[in-house]
């Protein structure tokens, strides 16, 4: 049997995301003795996951990189990179465009998922290797572990969580940790 942890106090080697039993767009996280509920996207997860659908993919992932609100949060603790989120950062999530599935910059009016939000859904960002290397026009973007809303509602097909679950794994989160999701 392998171990979801890595030795000592070093980062997890695994992550598991599986679906709720009776709710497709509920479910739980498990790593390294923690278990905590998560919302999904509001399809459940596939495995031909597509722009837009509102689905979580399905398949094993990295996390590339935390992004977090530094002007509202201290920085947390991870073996991750880290970055802090700016006001024009955004995400581009247009499969014509060069720059689809990867953060750019936004002058006030542009188009894009801004990682600064009001909700505070984004103050803290896991990046994930989804739809990367290759990067494929229309197979889903933006994809994240994020924090949740108060009420679990759906997600556009990340994974998010409570905070207090968010900052115990970011502690454990590196570069090398595997995400499953089933």
């Amino acid at each position: 049997m392998t171990s979801d942890k890595a030795p000592g106090n070093g980062p997890l080697t695994i992550i598991r995301v599986r679906t709720a039993a009776g709710d497709r767009r509920r479910g739980w996280l498990a790593a390294g003795g923690l278990t905590v509920p998560v919302a999904l996207g509001r399809g459940g997860i596939r495995a031909d996951k597509r722009e837009g659908d509102g689905t979580t993919p399905k398949g094993t992932f990295r996390p590339l990189r935390v992004w977090w609100r530094a002007d509202r949060h201290p920085r947390p603790k991870t073996f991750l990179p880290i970055r802090a989120i700016r006001s024009e950062d955004a995400w581009c999530e247009d499969p014509s465009s060069r720059h689809y599935n990867r953060p750019l910059r936004l002058e006030r009016d542009g188009r894009g998922d801004r990682l600064a939000r009001e909700d505070r859904l984004y103050d803290f960002i896991v990046e994930i290797d989804h739809n990367t290397s290759p990067r494929v026009a229309g197979r889903g973007s933006a994809v994240f572990l994020h924090l949740a809303r108060p009420d679990f509602s759906p997600t556009a097909g990340c994974v998010s969580m409570t905070r207090s679950a968010m900052l115990r794994l970011l502690e454990r989160l590196g570069p090398q940790t595997r995400i499953v999701i089933q």
